[in-house]
């Protein structure tokens, strides 16, 4: 279960392309819809009955809880959380407050309560997989909300691999830096600049893709031997250099 579109839709795609069902889940009933016709056109064979949707506030504990109980125990055997609202950046000392515990709101509070209440429902061997960041792994400076909100759910993933086992397995993706819609409204020069830039930090010269980021899902949800693992799909952002090659002593 993911909201719309993004990384997320390449491995749901996978999933209706082999046969099986997802059921889409978002606040949002425009994206729902979008997303779902999205998929249905881009997989030939799905028929109408594999991709269902939910309209669902999983930031609100009581609207999850009533969300589980709709849900036939069994009925699913993956469970995907990528929610996550704007990021606020900046100097903790100057950063509002309000602006990180939303973050956490839509981002480590959502995942807690999937995981609590549709973990029970989930069918026997089944998976969770939580979607982090790489800036916990790798802080970079103003971004303390989003380096101690991946941590938490880093911490969620390995605590819960242990409480869920062996009946469930509990991974998570640690994305990079991704070209997704989320950079669809940016002035398109100064988008191509910020992806250029990036790539040429990184050891692969690129930007993730929705590609990318939907395969290591989709392997996650299916490693029959991995759990408790967070898995780096980043372009080595973890291992990056930030100094200019061309200028640094330590190359010469």
């Amino acid at each position: 279960r993911s909201p719309s579109r993004g990384l997320g839709d390449v491995y749901k795609r996978q999933v209706v392309s082999r046969g099986g069902s997802v059921l889409l889940v978002s606040r949002s009933a425009e994206k729902l819809a979008g997303a779902r016709e999205h998929i249905l056109h881009a997989v030939p064979t799905a028929c109408e009955s594999s991709v269902q949707t939910e309209v669902v506030d999983a930031s609100d504990e009581s609207s999850v809880v009533e969300f589980a109980a709709r849900l036939s125990p069994g009925e699913w055997d993956g469970i995907v959380c990528s929610a996550a609202g704007p990021a606020p950046h900046g100097p903790i000392g100057e950063l509002p407050t309000e602006r990180t515990l939303k973050l956490f709101s839509s981002k480590f509070w959502t995942a807690y309560f999937v995981c609590k209440h549709l973990g029970p429902i989930c069918t026997d061997g089944g998976a969770i997989v939580l979607v982090a960041g790489v800036l916990n792994r790798r802080p970079g400076l103003n971004c303390v909300p989003l380096a101690t909100v991946n941590g938490a759910l880093e911490g969620l993933t390995r605590s819960l691999a242990l409480e869920f086992g062996p009946r469930l397995r509990v991974n998570c993706l640690s994305p990079g830096f991704c070209d997704t819609e989320r950079f669809d409204n940016m002035d398109p020069q100064r988008k191509a600049a910020m992806l250029a830039n990036t790539a040429a930090s990184l050891p692969l010269q690129r930007v993730g893709r929705p590609l990318d980021m939907g395969n290591a899902i989709d392997f996650l949800l299916r490693a029959e031997y991995c759990t408790g693992v967070v898995l780096d799909c980043d372009g080595g952002h973890h291992i990056r250099q930030y100094a200019n090659p061309t200028t640094d002593p330590m190359r010469k």
